[in-house]
């Protein structure tokens, strides 16, 4: 199953759970007040609160199961996430020095006088006119007999398509050991069954 799918299910099933706790809440405050209005009938409202509460705490513990679970998909969730984030800036990261490292060689090669594409020339200008200007002043006093003529550093560069990391988490594998699901009305009728 995958986690968004998951997360979705075990969501409303904890939904459904809190809309039965608070019907059965209130019974339960009902059957109190009555005891406290009626106590020669004590003994019959007695057994049916002990219903009700056992019926809450069913309901409690189910709940408290698919929460457990639901903490352990978003744990899950975020690990995919965090892992496609991860690879995607360490890919900036190797992007940004290969481009560092392409503008520190134009400047070398307009340093020592040599001849860049104008596109080159373009992008130190842009990146660092400080550096651009330092490099061709240099390159200006430099004394070759010969200059030598370089291609671009950057060639037909293609874009790198990423994962989306909200489409990859949701469509993560979700964590065995997924909790039965369990309409919280079978729970209560369980309840009322064993009694």
């Amino acid at each position: 199953m995958k986690i968004g799918e998951a997360q979705q299910i075990y969501r409303n099933q904890i939904k459904e759970y809190r809309t039965e706790r608070s019907a059965v809440s209130k019974q339960l405050k009902n059957i109190q007040a009555k005891m406290q209005h009626f106590p020669g009938r004590g003994e019959e409202y007695a057994s049916e609160a002990a219903t009700l509460e056992l019926t809450l705490n069913a309901l409690d513990e189910k709940e408290s199961e698919y929460q457990e679970y639901l903490d352990r998909l978003a744990e899950q969730y975020c690990a995919y996430w965090n892992a496609t984030v991860g690879e995607q800036q360490a890919d900036a990261a190797a992007e940004y020095a290969q481009e560092m490292g392409k503008m520190m060689e134009v400047a070398r090669r307009i340093m020592k006088g040599g001849i860049v594409p104008a596109s080159d020339e373009k992008k130190l200008m842009e990146y660092s006119f400080e550096m651009y200007q330092t490099a061709k002043n240099i390159g200006a006093l430099a004394q070759q007999e010969k200059k030598e003529k370089y291609k671009s550093l950057w060639k037909d560069e293609e874009e790198k398509e990423y994962d989306d990391p909200q489409e990859v988490a949701e469509n993560g594998t979700a964590p065995a050991g997924a909790p039965e699901v369990v309409d919280a009305a079978d729970t209560v009728a369980a309840v009322t069954a064993a009694e």
